[in-house]
């Protein structure tokens, strides 16, 4: 059966069915989360182990050899790469991408699980847990309060900040950055401890056993069920300091008689810093497949009320991915605006026919807005590949209808009606458009099963396409047949050909005419091009300027923190020394996101927008390092 001649006959389910893709298309965009790039699902795990004091080497053959002997057995581990560091040992692995996830968690924690006897018993537990792409902060904000100190400034944002961001909708972490943690602090007197005749071990049992709440059942009293407790936790400094210390003999000691009891904080391991004025941040992640765009404007909204109910905290943003994924997002659907219309104008150009130009242009909306709900349906998002391909795809899906109306109108102008022509046209071409078609999705499909990372992120590019590919040959095949029918008008003559067209045919007419010539220059035009291709630049992405840059600073080992923040301190005012940057974070004691060292700091550079700077990020990454070299 012909299906467009059963669209032209019967052309209310065809709209139906149009009507409600488009629903469906509208309201799938409006859900559908931005993010800067696809979310992949990369299995990687990433086992830590710490002991306090301990030294590299002893780590690496008590600890991370046992560890990494026991994950090596595991089905599917691609890769396995170990840092050691003074009492802490990281082991991260990779799996092959067919590998589930969540199993080869568990497979980590089993193998982990099955050596911790063998494993020193000073180490604190393993800690098992699975690397997230996309658990990477989108904004960063600063808290300031002259009124606080650090530490209760830093508690302000552990208990009242982080409490009430993590309620947000999309919000997976807050990480705070910086400050301090409290710690009460027991200096013992050795000369004490030597004249009692009690070791720094037993005091030490003693307050780890006195100072505890414990549960101790329960029990019925008066009729009723009711809980017994232990309370012995201190709540304050002074209760603590006199803590009575059993010594032998059957004697007695307060705890503030063996050494001093203060309220401190414990000794940093990092620092945070804005331009070189120490402040105490913390970052926002987002939850795996929510919108980068939403959660951040959803925290913002947050901040907002809470400056409102603590006016004597500032809170400032530092450092965001949003505002480059946002711009992103809006040059690509300007482009994609731009490219229809131009599509539109080239249509005009060539039928020079309002109506069969009005015709090939509903082909465009009908095709991309329900391939929002397949991308919805898929569970994709609005990224810089999906949109990519919504943008090259533009000009693809009014070639199914520009075939079917071209050939529609010739039939109408010799002399047949609209309704007539639609239908002998449309069965005519129908074959040939489905070619068209079916050869498009054959040559962007396999794109979306590359194997490797690149594949994880090119999975919608392909999908993508033949979706909305896939559509347009259903308005080719049900509606632009149908409005041809209904919506075209006879023509009285058929126009003259235009300057274009008898220029065109002449250089067809000379190309047939000399075949030889054209197949050379057909072949020297490939042979350049194939040569031309080592010319260009590799990568697996382009250079992009996204007003933000990342700095690793690594010191030798032994360094202090102290001595890291006088190194970055320098570094951080050598680049603020340039007018087009605005600003630099320093978070002291990590490198680029990875394992903690007090010797190694992170800076972020925040370069003005580029209509403000003369030069690009490349070469401002390039000058700077020049200057810091």
């Amino acid at each position: 059966m012909n299906i467009s001649a059963w669209s032209i006959r019967h052309p209310v389910p065809s709209l139906v069915l149009f009507m409600v893709l488009l629903v469906l298309g509208l309201t799938s965009f409006q859900s559908l989360p931005v993010t800067r790039f696809p979310n992949i699902d990369v299995p990687v795990v990433q086992s830590r182990i710490y002991q306090s004091g301990a030294a590299p080497s002893e780590l690496e053959t008590q600890v991370t050899k046992r560890v990494e002997d026991a994950i090596a057995g595991i089905n599917g581990v691609k890769h396995m790469t170990s840092a050691v560091t003074e009492g802490s040992s990281v082991t991260t692995v990779e799996f092959r991408l067919e590998i589930d996830p969540d199993r080869a968690l568990n497979d980590v924690k089993d193998a982990v699980q099955r050596i911790r006897t063998d494993l020193p018993r000073t180490i604190e537990e393993p800690v098992v847990t699975r690397i997230e792409i996309e658990g990477l902060p989108v904004v960063s904000y600063a808290a300031r309060a002259p009124a606080m100190t650090p530490e209760e400034l830093s508690w302000f944002v552990d208990d009242t900040l982080v409490r009430l961001l993590q309620g947000v909708k999309g919000v997976s972490e807050v990480r705070r950055m910086g400050g301090v943690q409290r710690e009460i602090r027991v200096n013992l007197d050795p000369d004490r401890l030597l004249a009692f005749g009690v070791t720094a071990g037993d005091v030490n049992r003693q307050v780890r056993a006195s100072n505890v709440n414990l549960a101790g059942g329960r029990g019925e009293i008066a009729g009723r069920e009711q809980a017994i407790r232990t309370l012995a936790s201190k709540r304050t400094v002074a209760e603590l300091a006199d803590t009575m210390i059993a010594l032998p003999g059957g004697r007695k000691v307060r705890l503030d008689e063996l050494g001093t009891v203060t309220d401190e904080v414990e000794e940093p391991r990092t620092f945070a810093k804005l331009d070189g004025e120490g402040i105490v941040a913390f970052s926002i992640s987002r939850a795996k497949g929510e919108s980068d765009t939403a959660v951040a404007a959803a925290v913002a909204e947050r901040i907002d009320e809470i400056r409102k109910t603590y006016p004597d905290v500032v809170l400032q943003r530092i450092d965001n991915t949003v505002d480059y994924t946002m711009g992103a997002y809006e040059a690509t659907m300007k482009t994609l605006m731009e490219g229809a219309v131009l599509a539109i104008i080239v249509v005009f150009l060539f039928l020079r026919d309002m109506r069969a130009t009005v015709i090939a242009a509903i082909a465009l909306p009908l095709s991309i807005i329900p391939a929002f709900w397949a991308m919805s349906a898929m569970d994709f998002s609005l990224n810089l590949v999906s949109l990519l391909a919504i943008t090259i795809v533009t000009g693809i899906l009014v070639d199914d209808a520009i075939v079917e109306i071209e050939n529609i109108v010739r039939h109408i102008q010799m002399g047949k009606s609209p309704y007539r022509a639609a239908l002998e046209a449309a069965d005519e071409i129908g074959l040939a458009v489905i070619a068209i078609t079916t050869t498009i999705i054959a040559v962007f499909m396999p794109v979306s099963f590359m194997g490797g990372i690149a594949g994880q992120y090119f999975k919608q590019f392909g999908l993508v396409v033949a979706a909305a590919v896939f559509f347009s040959l259903l308005v080719a095949r049900l509606i632009t047949p149908l409005l041809a029918a209904y919506f075209m008008r006879p023509h009285e003559h058929v126009p003259e050909e235009g300057r274009l067209m008898r220029g065109y045919t002449r250089l067809v007419g000379w190309s047939v005419h000399h075949r030889i010539a054209t197949v050379a220059i057909g072949l020297m035009i490939f042979m350049g091009s194939v040569g031309s291709f080592y010319l260009l630049p590799s990568g697996f992405l382009p250079q992009e300027d996204t007003g933000r840059m990342l700095l690793g600073v690594e010191l030798p080992p032994g360094t202090r923190l102290a001595d890291t923040e006088i190194a970055t301190d320098e570094v951080t005012r050598r680049i603020n020394m340039r007018p087009d940057v605005e600003s630099v974070f320093v978070l002291g004691g990590t490198l680029l996101g990875g394992s903690e060292e007090v010797r190694k700091a992170t800076l972020i550079v925040t370069l003005k927008p580029r209509d403000q700077r003369p030069l690009s990020q490349s070469h401002i990454r390039e000058e700077i390092g020049r200057s810091l070299s």
